[in-house]
């Protein structure tokens, strides 16, 4: 892609958008519209520094997309309304689904390749596995009204007969890193982790309600968000008008090996030259059955795809997170 591309990226206010929206302008991509909700104060630190041609709201972007001369040359769709914990589904429809489906038929009007995030939470139970064969997303329960409207727009996109030129639905896995700070209860284990031990000098984590898993085991597929952006702008860069390398579709984006809590929470305490201090409570009920006690991305289409680059370990990540940037605030 070349360096005077507009490139358009959606939540780019949050957690994921911005340091995208970062790590493009490391790249030498300035051009950049970015998109969100801009209301919240407790975002702004995330975008200080960044360097782009214009922040549009969200309820605005179609019709500021109608209003340009020219199509924009590539969408990174990452906004979404992601709290699990939200069970208005209508809330998830409108945000998730309908919006997507707004941005999908934009680039299909227009040619505009898009790369989009999907999740990990369309996996439900794992009762089925964590393939990202295009065939699963139509068997799926999803345990939450998050995971199910990412399941619905993965399963319409899948059915569209007119598509972008190309395009990517990304199953974000368990993502930390910098700029998560105003994510609250929905921010990594790592963040709350971090400053329990600030605080306490001591570590809660859920008791496990299942008898398979003992107390802090219960296992997911962390991925460093560094590791997730070096994915995205390889997916930009083998995009080509003429060329396609890499096939459209569904791929799972995680490090590929499962990891338990406590191991996290571990390398947190290392990452503070702490000994580790664990306390386990209860789950909250409304989550508790609606929790998933593993997780581990089938990575083997990414790599079949051609990507190389190796993934952060779990201890090397959470080192650099907490060292580079919980530590001293500093946002990426």
């Amino acid at each position: 892609m070349y360096k005077q591309a507009t490139i358009v990226v959606t939540g780019a206010a949050g957690f994921i958008g911005s340091c995208l929206a970062g790590f493009l302008n490391k790249h030498g991509f300035i051009n950049l519209i970015l998109v969100d909700e801009f209301s919240r104060i407790d975002k702004d630190p995330n975008l200080e520094g960044k360097i782009f041609l214009e922040k549009v709201e969200r309820d605005h972007f179609f019709e500021w997309l109608e209003g340009q001369s020219r199509p924009v040359d590539f969408i990174f769709h990452i906004g979404a309304r992601t709290d699990t914990t939200e069970f208005d589904y209508s809330v998830h429809q409108r945000l998730n689904v309908e919006y997507s489906q707004q941005v999908w038929n934009y680039c299909v009007a227009h040619q505009v390749p898009v790369v989009y995030a999907s999740s990990a939470a369309t996996y439900g139970a794992g009762e089925l596995g964590y393939n990202d064969d295009h065939e699963v997303p139509f068997q799926l329960k999803p345990l939450n009204p998050y995971g199910v409207s990412k399941n619905e727009f993965d399963k319409w996109a899948l059915q569209q007969t007119k598509q972008p030129p190309f395009w990517a639905g990304l199953k974000f896995f368990n993502v930390y890193g910098p700029n998560e700070y105003h994510k609250a209860r929905m921010a990594s284990v790592i963040w709350h982790s971090f400053n329990q031990i600030k605080k306490d000098g001591v570590v809660k984590l859920f008791r496990s309600h299942r008898p398979d898993f003992k107390d802090g085991q219960q296992l997911r597929d962390f991925v460093y968000v560094k590791d997730l952006l070096n994915v995205c702008y390889w997916l930009m860069e083998e995009y080509d008008e003429n060329i396609k390398t890499v096939a459209s579709g569904l791929y799972n984006l995680g490090t590929g090996k499962a990891r338990s809590f406590e191991d996290l929470v571990k390398a947190t305490f290392a990452g503070l030259d702490k000994e580790p201090n664990i306390q386990f409570i209860d789950m909250p009920e409304d989550i508790r059955d609606k929790y998933q006690y593993f997780t581990e991305a089938n990575m083997k289409k990414l790599v079949d795809a051609g990507y190389t680059t190796p993934f952060h370990t779990l201890e090397a990540g959470v080192e650099d997170y907490v060292r580079n940037y919980l530590a001293s605030g500093r946002h990426y």
